[in-house]
Parts: structure tokens; sequence; C-alpha cells
């Protein structure tokens, strides 16, 4: 779906103007011309058909001809606490669990957490959002949510009681394939390189949570998030 661009405000009228990274890969990339069909996404739900009316130096206009909702969301809110890796791992895990709908990605802080992410760093990871929705077809963002310590994360309290929480640990119990089969609004967890402190777990189970492993082999952070999110996920698949 190369033709589709995501527009950064509501398209709430017949004509939209496309700025900023969208509009360099249409007039840089795409080597946009006056005429040309695209489709575009605002985050809400909905596509749009649009044509090219004018290419400006630095954004391009486009006329909107039809809006279609399309929901390829999961039926239930699928939210993934992960203490990110370093470097360009990080980017994998969000284009990876983009496109298995994930709901919102929340960087936690561990006390063996390994990055701690800037706001710049989150600001290009929500990018790398807008890119993998344009290219997995989603018309709603994955949301990236703003880092929350350990503490909070596991011991918050969930409006929905019937929320599903997970672990992953290698001495979790073993994932049963009916624990993940009703479509219940789920909470994912996965800890650092150097694995979540007792302390840490121990509060999680105390609040409700479930430690499960993921297979005999120890997997890296961003492996163990897309893993997890997987099975829940693809379970469910709209």
């Amino acid at each position: 779906m190369s033709d589709r661009f995501f527009a950064s405000h509501p398209i709430t009228a017949g004509r939209v103007v496309l700025d900023g990274p969208e509009a360099h890969h249409l007039l840089h990339v795409m080597r946009a011309k006056v005429g040309q069909r695209v489709t575009l996404f605002d985050g809400s739900g909905a596509e749009f058909d649009a044509e090219i009316v004018k290419c400006n130096r630095t954004d391009v206009e486009l006329r909107i001809e039809t809006r279609r909702d399309v929901d390829r969301e999961l039926p239930f809110e699928l939210v993934v606490g992960v203490s990110l890796p370093k470097g360009d791992r990080q980017k994998w895990l969000v284009e990876k669990l983009t496109e298995l709908g994930v709901s919102e990605l929340v960087p936690l802080e561990t006390e063996r957490g390994v990055a701690q992410p800037t706001d710049s760093a989150l600001d290009r990871l929500s990018r790398s959002v807008v890119e993998a929705a344009k290219q997995c077809g989603r018309n709603r963002l994955m949301r990236i949510a703003k880092p929350q310590a350990w503490g909070e994360w596991a011991g918050a309290e969930i409006a929905e009681s019937s929320t599903r929480r997970l672990i992953a640990r290698p001495d979790g119990a073993s994932l049963a394939t009916q624990e993940v089969s009703r479509p219940l609004h789920s909470r994912l967890a996965i800890g650092p390189e150097g694995g979540l402190t007792d302390c840490e777990v121990d509060a999680a189970v105390a609040a409700g949570w479930q430690s499960v492993n993921l297979g005999r082999r120890i997997l890296r952070v961003e492996t163990a998030a897309v893993a997890l999110a997987a099975v829940v996920a693809l379970m469910h698949r709209p």
C-alpha cells in the first residue's frame, strides 16, 4: 500500500494539504504529479480517496473524492508495556507491534532497564508507527505512551475487571490456548534484557498479573514482546 499517506490533521473538508515528511515523500520519492490519486488516512478509522490538485515546494494540496470507514483493528484493547531495548531494535519492535494491531505501547522504567527513551526518541518511534500503519493498512495509529515506572504500570487499577494481564517470564507457567481464546482487553508486560527483579515480579503478581513463559529458549526483549502480542492478537483476527 505504497500509495497510502497520513494526514496529521483530521480530514473534515473537501480539500487537504499534506506537509512535512508525507509531502516530502510524495514530492521527492513518489514524484507526485497533478491528477495522481492516492489514499489518505488521518487516524480516525476512515480512508479517503484523494486526487492531487497542486504540488508546491514543501506541501501538496489534494481534493477528497470519497470517504469510507475501514476497520482493521482488533476487537479489544491490546496494550504492551516494554522495557525498551537499545538502538534500532526499538524501531523494529514498534513496526511489528503496529502490524499486529497493538493499541498502545508503554515504555517501562525498570530497575535493570538499559534504555530510557527521551522525548526525541519517542518522536522518532511515533514516526515509525505512521510508516508501519501506512504499510499494513491500519487506519488508526498505535499510541506510544509516556514512560511509566514499573510499579505504577503493574499496580495500576484497571477499570475493566476482566482485563487479561500477562508477564513474559522464563520461569512462568506455560501459556495455554484457552487463556487467550477470549477477546478480552489485554495488558502484556516484557521486562529488560537482565530480567525483572523478584520484587518487581512479586508486586505485579500481587496486583493480579500472571507470569507466562514463551518456550525453552531465552528471547530478546523485542522478540518476546512481538511473540506474546502475536499469540494474543492472532487468536482474534478481525
